[in-house]
């Protein structure tokens, strides 16, 4: 069942997919990328940060010939 209301500020993963004009799957990827990390929620229900899901969604995207890497911290 997912959340009847998120906290202000959060999006469920079907929110954040509505909002960011990509489908559930892409949501689950960026995070499994490192491109968004989840903010709360349960493991089958997480919740993301309005903000990151904008950084995630306006992040450069890989191209076959130069991917993206992801720098260790």
């Amino acid at each position: 069942m997912e959340y009847q209301l998120p906290p202000i500020g959060t999006l469920t993963t079907s929110l954040a997919a509505m909002s960011a004009g990509v489908a559930p799957a892409t949501i689950r990827d960026w995070v499994r990328r490192g491109l968004l990390t989840r903010c709360g929620g349960t493991p089958k229900r997480p919740l993301y940060r309005v903000t990151d899901v904008e950084t995630a969604r306006n992040a450069a995207k890989p191209t076959r010939n130069n991917q993206r890497t992801v720098k260790a911290a």
